[in-house]
């Protein structure tokens, strides 16, 4: 590497210009990646970091072979990457900068949407100069590291898109905009400011203009910009000292004085956190002993709005039909909060006073901060009437103990509320020190006592208004497939997240071959479910070809005429598999795990394909069987290959066969057979990979098979006394003459069928079948193998195994959540289901599906949806939202808030639905009831 490195960096000596010497590809990859794990080494706040177009780095991966990405869907080709790459030209970044921002000091700004990886990379300073010795070009974009979250929560993040401020210059209202780093001082703000306006540092005050309303005056303090709450795009005012003219735009001119006080609203006999309140409408101190800066100390004087210490709930007529400001794509967090700001037991516990249960000690909470500004945002929203919240100090807490919520990208609105009611449970808890339980093997007791006692146990670590509300306990059934263990344990849950069991099928075509020779190639098409996996298209194979019993298949993709993969885990998604792609299936008898594969492919001699020189081109569709013989001989290898052909025999086949053998034709003797590939198969020195061939002696052949490797670049001629060592799979070209075609129809080995062959005309598309709530509790609960990457430790055999797992509800919450998993990830894909979900509204009841029978009522009433529109990487989140005592439901669009029909409250948007249980009434009043029947 240092040899290398110093290479490069070597000067020529004319021009008195630097420049090094041209590195070869493999070289630069070396560099750029020794400096990568260099920086990785050094991570640290302040490191810098540069912006680069992911469209121009993307081609300089090409050129030097740095190939991370999957290409699974850009290109199939098993044979070596083109090393002819085109080395790219200047770095260019220019499809990433917004070019129409005025920024003070000529910063540059990115354009708004980007994502990390589809739209830009980050490297290291070392590698941006290196890539900019090399290519040129830019424009330099550096951001700097910054460590974010408190505790034992801090993570370093890149800045990429740093605060952004509108200056607003009392002087003449003219408006400029500076850019400056979220963890930046407040001196280093005034700096830049005062820089930028050419102004004296005594002279100039700032203020915090959001809204373009003044809120307070940033002076005096050694805090972040961060901690003082200041969002992107949001303003802030420039005041001089001696400037005694009122401000103009509507900005009012407090004086000096009142910059140091919060403007309160009008004083009720409510506090914050419940604090009864003095006649003087100041609420009475609560001695908490929070650690200093944090919790109420800091939550006190950070509240937004202007509410304080001294802030009060007022009862309006209509409380809690407040918006809440968009933040900058903050719509997953506005729509998860106005559901649980909905939450009727929520809003009765933070109106009262919960000081007393504020945990600051807790290592795995906020220290109450998180709590408290929850309290603070639901107080206002139900004392505010219509007037729309921004919820600043929510979103600052929130970035400070969750930063992968920080910035200004859409998340996801059900992680945040993961997070959200799991963090104001720690806060919350009542258990100050959570003591050690070891837990207990199932060892056959009665699910009643080991239910008991895993609550019991929780319990003792965690007691808080969330588990009281939002938590229930399910029993989980694991068996081990090879010695039946059973484990069961029995867990509690905040939310169930239901997958959507999908009505959209697709018709796929499959060819099937039989593996041992027994009869013909056919295509079958067949009806399959769109999202469903391989184990669903065996299935509906078995049942369209009638297989035996003891009969499996094997699917396989086939790509220019090769096996590109094997399709063996019955999991893989079919959304993996494309419509033009060609998929076979291997008819065997009997299972074929371990086994050994036999896998020839065709190569026609005389015609030559001009990307390999003179070998032939490879043709038709592989055959595949199993070898019982872990080192079969080439005799083995001959005979199966004649039985997998057998079928594709002409009827003059054994007429011509006997004419031959008498004259010779089988094996001639100047060996044309076994140097048919025109010399380019005769044995080389190339490494043939864990294959070996053993034994060199002529023997009569029926026709001429060669040993490949894995990328089919060698081959070498197989004769009956060879004796094969291989891995798994052994590969064989059958490379085929006039004389194999005058014995063999090879044309059923052609033409293979795509999966799906689109017609000129595209059919329309058919509305999707709804589905109903019942349906995806049931797919929750139903018996299922675990995945291959979530094997289960079988305590008895000693080794993970992939285990089945049943789940069924034991207990359920005043409060249950429904998590619809519209959204669904892979290697392959990232897709969301629009699938529109039936659900109830009034009476869902849940008793059929409750094991533990304790007369308690599971019989609930719809009061809350956060909804998704649109697609992946983007769409808005909206929240729709009952208010219990006026028996009415309310739109929540950010700031926007609106009736809605009852009626019109089920939608294919719907993605997190809130529960609450209602009493069981007798069946004349309560009308009827949604039985889980209802919705099959």
């Amino acid at each position: 590497m240092t040899m290398i490195d110093s290479r490069c960096l070597m000067e020529n000596g004319g021009g008195g210009g630097g420049s090094c010497l041209p590195c070869t590809p493999e070289e630069e990859k070396q560099i750029v990646e020794e400096l990568d794990r260099e920086a990785e080494r050094d991570l640290k706040e302040g490191n810098l970091y540069f912006v680069v177009s992911s469209r121009w780095f993307s081609k300089w991966e090409s050129y030097v072979g740095r190939g991370g990405a999957d290409n699974l869907d850009n290109g199939k080709s098993s044979e070596p990457q083109d090393l002819d790459v085109e080395r790219p030209g200047p770095i260019d970044n220019s499809d990433i900068i917004e070019g129409r921002i005025s920024i003070e000091g000529d910063e540059l700004e990115l354009v708004r949407t980007l994502l990390e990886g589809r739209d830009y990379v980050l490297v290291p300073k070392k590698v941006w100069e290196k890539l900019v010795q090399w290519y040129k070009g830019g424009p330099a974009l550096p951001r700097k590291m910054i460590s974010q979250g408190v505790f034992n929560k801090k993570q370093f993040n890149v800045e990429v898109y740093p605060l952004r401020l509108k200056l607003i210059d009392s002087r003449d209202d003219s408006e400029s905009t500076i850019q400056i780093s979220k963890k930046a001082s407040l001196h280093g703000l005034y700096e830049k400011v005062c820089s930028a306006r050419g102004v004296e540092r005594e002279k100039a005050s700032i203020w915090d203009f959001f809204n373009k309303q003044k809120s307070s005056q940033l002076s005096g303090s050694n805090q972040t910009l961060e901690e003082l709450h200041l969002q992107m795009d949001q303003e802030i005012l420039l005041e001089l000292k001696d400037d005694s003219s009122p401000s103009q735009s509507g900005k009012d001119s407090t004086g000096n004085e009142l910059a140091l006080v919060a403007l309160e609203p009008p004083r009720s006999p409510m506090s914050i956190a419940g604090g009864p309140a003095m006649s003087n409408g100041h609420s009475s101190s609560y001695s908490l002993n929070l650690w200093p800066g944090s919790a109420v100390n800091s939550s006190f004087k950070d509240m937004d709005d202007g509410f304080g210490v001294h802030s009060s709930v007022r009862r309006v007529e209509k409380g809690g039909l407040a918006g809440l400001q968009n933040m900058g794509n903050t719509c997953f967090m506005n729509s998860a909060l106005q559901c649980l700001l909905h939450t009727p037991q929520l809003v009765e516990y933070f109106l009262q006073d919960y000081s007393e249960e504020i945990n600051t000690q807790n290592p795995l909470g906020m220290h109450g901060e998180l709590a408290l500004a929850f309290g603070d945002l639901l107080r206002k929203l139900w004392s505010s009437g219509r007037t729309a919240i921004a919820p600043r100090v929510f979103k600052g807490k929130l970035a400070l103990f969750a930063p992968q919520f920080s910035g200004y990208n859409q998340h996801d609105s059900q992680e945040l509320l993961a997070f959200l009611l799991d963090g104001l449970h720690e806060d919350l808890n009542r258990v100050k020190q959570k003591p050690y339980i070891e837990m207990k093997d199932w060892s056959g007791e009665p699910d009643e006592e080991v239910a008991d006692e895993c609550w019991r146990n929780h319990k003792t670590r965690n007691d808080s208004v969330i588990v009281d509300v939002c938590q229930g306990q399910y029993k989980s059934t694991l068996v081990c497939p090879i010695c039946s263990k059973i484990s069961i344990t029995f867990d509690p849950f905040m939310y169930l997240s239901l997958p959507l069991p999908s009505t959209v099928t697709r018709t796929m075509t499959v060819t099937v071959f039989h593996g041992d020779g027994s009869g013909l190639p056919m295509p079958c098409t067949v009806s399959v479910l769109k999202h469903g996996n391989c184990r669903d298209l065996s299935q509906a194979l078995d049942s369209a070809c009638g297989l035996k019993s003891g009969e499996s298949l094997l699917l396989a993709e086939v790509y220019d005429h090769k096996i590109y993969r094997m399709l063996e885990n019955p999991f893989e998604p079919l959304v993996s598999i494309k419509d033009e792609d060609h998929i076979v299936a291997y008819r065997f008898c009997g299972k074929g795990a371990g086994r050994k594969k036999l896998e020839i492919v065709h190569r026609d001699k005389y015609t030559p394909d001009i990307l390999r020189g003179n070998v032939g081109k490879y043709f038709g569709t592989p055959l595949i069987t199993y070898m019982d013989d872990d080192s079969p001989s080439g005799a083995d290898i001959y005979l199966a290959a004649s039985r997998l052909l057998s079928p594709l025999k002409r009827a003059c086949a054994s007429t011509m066969a006997h004419s031959g053998e008498e004259n010779g034709f089988l094996l001639e003797a100047n060996g044309e057979t076994s140097s048919g590939c025109n010399g380019q198969c005769e044995p080389r020195d190339q490494s043939m990979g864990n294959t070996e061939l053993e034994g060199t002696s002529s023997q009569e052949l029926p026709f001429q098979l060669f040993l490949t490797d894995d990328r089919y670049l060698s081959c070498k001629p197989i004769f009956k006394d060879s004796v094969i060592k291989s891995g798994n799979r052994i590969k064989v070209v059958f490379e085929w003459t006039e004389k194999e075609q005058k014995l063999y129809d090879s044309s059923n080995l052609k033409d293979l069928p795509e999966v799906y062959h689109k017609t000129g005309y595209r059919a329309k598309k058919t509305r999707q079948e709804a589905v109903s709530l019942f349906s995806c509790l049931e797919a929750f609960l139903t018996e299922e193998p675990l995945g291959p990457d979530d094997m289960w430790y079988c305590p008895s055999c000693k080794e993970h195994r992939q285990a089945t797992k049943k789940l069924d509800l034991w207990m359920l919450p005043d409060i249950l959540v429904f998590h619809l998993k519209r959204f669904s990830y892979s290697r392959y894909l990232k897709n969301k289901l629009d699938t529109f979900v039936d659900f109830p509204v009034h009476n869902l009841d849940l008793s059929k599906y409750v094991k533990k029978k304790d007369g308690q009522s599971y019989t609930y009433e719809l009061y809350a949806i956060s909804n998704h529109y649109g697609g992946l990487g983007g769409g808005h989140y909206t929240a729709f939202a009952k208010l219990i005592d006026e028996n009415r439901w309310y739109s929540f669009d950010d700031s926007r808030v609106s009736p809605v029909n009852e009626a019109d409250i089920k939608t294919s948007a719907a993605y997190v639905l809130f529960y609450r249980r209602v009493k069981t009434e007798s069946k004349a009043e309560m009308g009827e009831t949604s039985q889980a029947h209802a919705g099959l």
